[in-house]
């Protein structure tokens, strides 16, 4: 026969994850009461807000790679088309990878101590 009573399963592990299990419904409710129903946040809005910063980040990653295009076309002094912007859009991309790998393995455009700097002095506009 066992000597345990009914409440031998009760233990800290259950009354900690009871007391966390009230301490969320109490902040659920207090929201819900402060912040109105309808501004409460699910992870259905939370996913729309994600959705739409994407959407965002793409407009704008888009509209970067078109006005990059228009800057090497026009500093080439080649017309801009749409043939010759995805080839100089990689271009200016690669050169840019190229300039920014370079500035990571310096001293980010300071030179260390007894080197020469890396980067080159502004050219004069003609």
């Amino acid at each position: 026969m066992s000597t345990a009573g009914p409440n031998a399963g009760i233990g800290l592990t259950t009354i900690s994850r009871t007391v966390a299990s009230l301490a969320v419904e109490v902040v659920h409710t207090l929201e819900r009461v402060v912040a109105g129903e309808g501004r409460v946040r699910t992870a259905r809005g939370n996913a729309w807000e994600a959705v739409c910063a994407d959407r965002a980040r793409a407009g704008q990653r888009a509209e970067l790679d078109r006005l990059v295009a228009e800057l090497a076309a026009a500093r080439a002094g080649l017309p801009t088309t749409r043939a010759t912007a995805g080839t100089e859009l990689a271009a200016a991309r690669a050169t840019a990878g190229a300039e920014l790998a370079a500035a990571r393995r310096g001293t980010g455009g300071r030179a260390a101590a007894g080197q020469r700097p890396t980067t080159r002095a502004p050219q004069p506009v003609s």
